[in-house]
């Protein structure tokens, strides 16, 4: 009979320290997940020192099977620009402007300019996020003597921004054949 009582105390007892830990305040939040948006459009507004702004660079591509329809102007050698960059989801309606969150959720997004070797330009980017670390969606393009080569830009999201690789996930990666004259 005794033994009957102390296997019912041991048996309350697991259940009593079971429900107890269940029951902990140190359990972790559970972690929001940030959907990434879709981007369908990528459209890069220069403006020359002195000049208006124009429509230099544009990749859209709807459906990610079809030909994307790309738009690539020139730049003029020995100039410098202020450019900004513009990314649209065109599949919503109406056609939704993922630049607003870029720039709302800076500290998680940030454009890369990778010139290649043989094409003369030099890119900083002009604003930052809430840290004072680059975001890029504005920046300077100082375009130099006559030149080729692909441009690209990259905007990664949720990417260490403390290292030159940053990891992170691509939003979107778009290359261009530039040509300064």
């Amino acid at each position: 009979m005794k033994t009957m009582k102390t296997i019912k105390l041991l048996s309350l007892s697991l259940v009593a320290t079971l429900l107890f830990s269940a029951c902990s305040d140190d359990d972790d939040a559970p972690v929001v997940i940030n959907e990434e948006e879709e981007i369908t459009t990528l459209n890069v507004y220069l403006t020359p020192d002195g000049g208006t702004e124009s429509l230099v660079f544009s990749f859209t591509d709807l459906d990610g099977a079809s030909e994307p329809s790309v738009i690539n102007e020139g730049l003029q050698a020995n100039t410098t620009y202020t450019g900004r960059m513009e990314f649209l989801n065109e599949n919503e309606e109406p056609v939704e402007d993922i630049t607003e969150e870029v720039n709302e959720e800076d500290e998680e997004h940030q454009v890369f300019f990778v010139p290649a070797t043989g094409l003369d330009a030099i890119i900083d980017e002009l604003n930052t996020d809430g840290n004072g670390d680059p975001l890029g969606t504005t920046f300077r393009l100082v375009a130099g003597d006559a030149s080729s080569g692909n441009l690209t830009f990259i905007l990664i999201h949720e990417g260490d921004k403390s290292t030159p690789d940053p990891d992170g996930e691509t939003d979107i990666e778009v290359t261009f054949d530039v040509t300064i004259e």
